[in-house]
């Protein structure tokens, strides 16, 4: 059997667990520990497992990253080759040229700010916003 110490500093028993185990629960029943730097719960008893399972996860809480593909043309990033000079092959990715612009919208009277790349926006000063809006599937009202 393993001890606090030799699991690492960054393992520490809950207070609520402590607490616990003062009053009716043995130290070996109670089977969880937590970590300082993520709080996430590590389990070794089955009663400790239902109830994490009856718990509701909550999506929201993740970061927001915004993908690098471009809503308008659906253009994203490309695999390909890095040729050295001694034609030694690396896998890397080719991006897609985005930006952030405002766009005059005629149908709203206003400006919308977008994240596209270079091939819509010249796209958009060739047939305008609402067709290529349209022809995307996205609804402007929203942004």
């Amino acid at each position: 059997m393993t001890t606090m110490a030799t699991q690492g500093a960054w393992l520490r028993m809950t207070s609520s667990a402590k607490s616990v185990a003062k009053s009716t629960v043995t130290s070996k029943e109670l089977g969880f520990l937590t970590s300082q730097l993520s709080g996430v719960r590590i389990s070794h008893s089955p009663s400790d497992v239902i109830n994490r399972i009856s718990v509701p996860s909550f999506p929201g809480i993740q970061p927001i990253v915004a993908r690098r593909i471009c809503p308008f043309t659906g253009k994203k990033a490309n695999r390909a080759n890095k040729v050295s000079f001694s034609n030694h092959k690396t896998k890397k990715l080719q991006f897609v040229n985005l930006q952030y612009k405002r766009v005059w919208w005629e149908a709203g009277k206003r400006f919308v700010k977008l994240r596209l790349s270079t091939k819509a926006l010249k796209t958009i000063e060739k047939n305008g916003l609402d067709a290529v809006a349209k022809k995307a599937g996205i609804d402007l009202r929203k942004k």
